[in-house]
């Protein structure tokens, strides 16, 4: 992640599931953005390309920074470094996202999942300021879990694919998922288009007492349990589409995630976790200044 420079010039490209945010900015003050959406991937990059390289002849921009849904290949010497790999989205599996706006620009091009990169923008600018290990959690199109430790986001085998955890299911929820590789798993059951599935409309048209909700945050109470008994996070900022929508969520999820640690872990209860669990300060600007935090 390089050093914050108010008076860089810096490109970032949120890549999500449904639409394409491309923003100009310097530092984290966002200058200028254009919206697009996510079609297929020849057409997307084209019209991301064609943005950016305007705002390039303007004046020059130093860096490009990629924020993009996955799963990605994050691996620097694999010979798919920055493609996107077995998505869920049709037609992006095998994309080479990473080469493409390479190619197509003279500067240094860096690329992180979406969700990682925002928890970066969100201890750099946002929410989880004075952290130090600290997770950014999204609830949209798809449901994705970003971790960062000591400044940098964590990766490993691959990067966290938590959204595709199994968890133990709400009393009386038969609902069989909408996951094309698990069913059930908590994308299946908590996404965007889970939960159309399950109301027959989308999330945004459902009022704060349909019954479907208290489904939703009982099954992500008992995802974010794990997390914070798993990771032990500081601070787990909750974002995305679906969430940011319906902030009645909060407080269902932190009184569903008090019941089930059951006072296990000392000084985390009801109170303690209005603090842990939180909505991003960035809003729906974490993701692209997500974008801007990443660029070399």
């Amino acid at each position: 992640m390089a050093e914050v420079d108010s008076d860089r010039l810096v490109a970032g490209v949120e890549l999500g599931g449904t639409k394409v945010i491309a923003v100009l900015a310097r530092g984290g003050q966002i200058i200028n953005r254009e919206t697009m959406p996510t079609a297929l991937p020849a057409a997307t990059l084209a019209r991301v390309i064609e943005t950016l390289r305007g705002w390039h002849l303007a004046e020059r921009f130093s860096a490009i920074g990629i924020a993009s849904f996955g799963p990605l290949d994050l691996h620097p010497l694999s010979p798919t470094f920055g493609h996107i790999v077995n998505t869920t989205k049709p037609g992006w599996s095998g994309t080479d996202v990473l080469g493409a706006l390479s190619r197509a620009f003279d500067v240094p091009v860096a690329i992180d999942t979406d969700v990682g990169a925002a928890a970066l923008a969100e201890g750099r600018w946002g929410a989880a300021a004075g952290c130090d290990v600290y997770g950014y959690l999204t609830i949209g199109t798809g449901v994705g879990l970003g971790l960062v430790a000591n400044g940098a986001v964590i990766h490993g085998l691959q990067h966290p694919e938590a959204g595709h955890v199994r968890i133990r299911r709400a009393p009386g929820d038969d609902f069989g998922g909408t996951c094309p590789f698990h069913g059930d798993c908590v994308e299946g059951l908590c996404s965007g288009p889970a939960i159309a599935a399950r109301a027959g409309a989308p999330a945004t048209a459902l009022m704060p007492n349909h019954p479907v909700w208290p489904h939703v945050a009982a099954e992500l109470a008992e995802f974010v349990t794990g997390i914070l008994l798993t990771v032990s996070p500081k601070r787990l900022l909750i974002g995305g589409g679906v969430a940011l929508g319906q902030p009645a969520l909060f407080p269902l999820i932190r009184g569903g995630v008090a019941r089930r640690l059951g006072g296990y872990l000392a000084g985390v209860d009801a109170s303690t976790l209005m603090d842990i669990i939180r909505p991003p300060a960035l809003g729906s600007d974490a993701g692209p200044l997500g974008a801007i935090a990443i660029a070399p």
